[in-house]
């Protein structure tokens, strides 16, 4: 099966997966490549998303492959990761689309939903016909939103009644469904809602002029006395120790995420130096630029290696909330240097979108930020190997 492998995957860890699994994965790649690679800059340049590829993503089968659900087995925790690898390779932002989706609303649904509310909103969402977005960032709340959320829950009769603002939040400008955390006035515990689009008192408005993930549709939500159906208010979502289950999961897949934004950087850098003609010479000849490409193949292969035991330990139930941490803060702060690298290769070519490097540099940003920043995430890996607590 090497002929499936990447290049850019030196110790062929996808030949860890089983052979039905590699295949899916190349198959998801020809997809990527013929149907979505062709949009990518345009939409990034202009800050818009095509929603007439979300059609083609549920064609291709790609969401919901990490739940067991209407009979089917869900795939591997390690396909699943290559899956968001393989997005990231082509574009972030599609992959940040559909980690929000998939990851994170559906997730949460799964997760912290009853029965009855996964029937209720995960067909739809698995056909892509609903489409989640996940309401936790305030904007005054970001790595300390776990004790000082200001988005506020009161339980009303059969309703609950929710004021405040969320603010980055992913696919929020158009997403049918967004699960709300909200923290409940009687008890002062986080809660769980699920907000469905046009409820009165409900808005979203697009963050304009974003330079990293621009294809993504980042929104500031803002609830007025938003009231919604008792019965919306997720089971299991009753404090914020219910909302790290959703997290601990999705932080891996960030750090997938981050892999594939490397390796994407490091292919058209490759690819470049073998055309690019100096001194008579492919650029790639030169012993500076091979430095360059061996020292962003070892991030991206260091990288991965973190990132396939994050599934492995997934896989059996074993992954703990620091070692998810570790990944996602050494796998992006990895990711900057690989794509900062890329741009240096190219010149000044390195800024003209035509060419991909600079979106994948603006890109490593959002990654590097989201989902926890390294600080904090380093943070929780010292309070996990010292036993004392840096949070202020």
């Amino acid at each position: 099966m090497t002929d499936l492998l990447l290049p850019a995957d030196f110790f062929g860890f996808q030949s860890l997966l089983p052979e039905e699994e590699q295949k899916e994965l190349v198959a998801l790649r020809e997809f990527l490549e013929s149907e979505v690679k062709p949009r990518v800059n345009g939409a990034w340049a202009a800050a818009e998303f095509p929603h007439d590829l979300i059609p083609k993503f549920a064609e291709a089968d790609i969401v919901g492959r990490s739940y067991d659900w209407d009979g089917r087995p869900r795939a591997s925790r390690l396909f699943t990761g290559f899956q968001a690898m393989e997005l990231s390779r082509v574009d972030p932002s599609m992959a940040t689309f559909l980690g929000v989706h998939n990851g994170l609303a559906m997730g949460s649904i799964m997760v912290l939903g009853s029965e009855e509310q996964r029937q209720r909103w995960i067909p739809s969402m698995m056909r892509m016909e609903t489409i989640g977005a996940f309401g936790l960032t305030e904007p005054e709340g970001g790595s300390d939103v776990a004790r000082g959320m200001r988005t506020t829950a009161r339980r009303d009769g059969d309703s609950w009644v929710l004021n405040g603002a969320k603010r980055w939040i992913g696919n929020g400008t158009f997403a049918d469904v967004v699960v709300v955390f909200a923290r409940d006035v009687d008890d002062d515990q986080v809660k769980t809602f699920v907000v469905e689009k046009d409820t009165p008192g409900f808005t979203a408005t697009k963050i304009e002029d974003k330079f990293s993930l621009r294809t993504v549709q980042n929104a500031d939500l803002t609830f007025t006395d938003c009231r919604i159906p008792a019965e919306d208010k997720l089971e299991d979502g009753n404090s914020f120790k219910d909302v790290n289950k959703v997290l601990k999961v999705t932080r891996g897949g960030v750090a997938w995420s981050g892999v594939g934004c490397q390796l994407g950087a490091y292919e058209v850098a490759l690819a470049y130096a073998k055309e690019r003609q100096q001194f008579g010479k492919p650029i790639g000849s030169f012993q500076l630029i091979q430095d360059l490409l061996a020292r962003m193949l070892g991030n991206v292969t260091a990288s991965l290696g973190m990132t396939v035991r994050i599934s492995q330990l997934q896989e059996v139930d074993a992954l703990r909330d620091d070692q998810a941490s570790l990944a996602k803060s050494y796998v992006t702060a990895r990711g900057r240097e690989t794509v900062a690298w890329a741009r240096e290769l190219f010149g000044g070519n390195g800024i003209v979108l035509e060419n991909d490097v600079i979106r994948y540099f603006a890109d490593a940003e959002a990654l590097y930020s989201y989902e926890g920043t390294r600080q904090m995430n380093t943070l929780i890996v010292g309070r996990s190997i010292t036993g004392f607590s840096a949070f202020v």
